[in-house]
């Protein structure tokens, strides 16, 4: 089985916001291939399906971004996963819109979702970092940069990035 999460706040003011990419990432993935709305578990929305021949579980933690880490160690724990089994989509600053990176471990380097699930499961399990890039301004506000709406272009190099991951979930959950 692999647990696919995708970090986000919940709600309507933060849909469409860069922080909310790892939502999108799961929305795509769970339409892309028909994954069932299960329920609410764990304070998380839940998909389930498979891809490759691999048993999905998709969550999307409703306890907002800083505080994933309690979703994903109860899925985890419920489930008997190891780590490796576990596979995080987030919004990335440090990449350009548009790109992404899987990575194996490693730091949270800063981001607050991350952090909470390091805390709670320690750090090896697969990330897919979605980039949204930095504000222009090097003055503004990095909270408020990620809380922010993407704007119509973005939304789309961001739409296009969630079909290439789309497409290459079959090798990722392979991994």
């Amino acid at each position: 089985m692999i647990l696919l999460v995708g970090l986000g706040n919940p709600g309507a003011k933060y849909e469409n916001t860069r922080h909310n990419a790892g939502f999108l990432a799961i929305d795509h993935i769970a339409d892309k291939f028909s994954l069932n709305k299960k329920s609410n578990k764990f304070e998380s929305e839940v998909f389930s399906g498979e891809i490759s021949d691999q048993k999905i579980i998709a969550i999307k933690p409703q306890t907002f971004m800083n505080l994933s880490g309690s979703a994903v160690q109860k899925f985890t724990a419920f489930y008997k996963l190891q780590t490796n089994q576990i596979f995080i989509f987030h919004d990335e600053i440090d990449l350009k819109i548009g790109t992404h990176k899987i990575k194996f471990s490693g730091s949270h380097a800063g981001h607050n979702g991350l952090k909470d699930i390091d805390r709670k499961i320690g750090k090896n399990y697969h990330r897919i970092r979605i980039g949204v890039g930095r504000p222009e301004n090097s003055r503004f506000e990095i909270s408020d940069y990620v809380l922010g709406k993407f704007s119509n272009a973005e939304r789309e190099i961001i739409d296009q990035k969630m079909y290439d991951i789309g497409e290459i979930i079959k090798d990722i959950v392979k991994i």
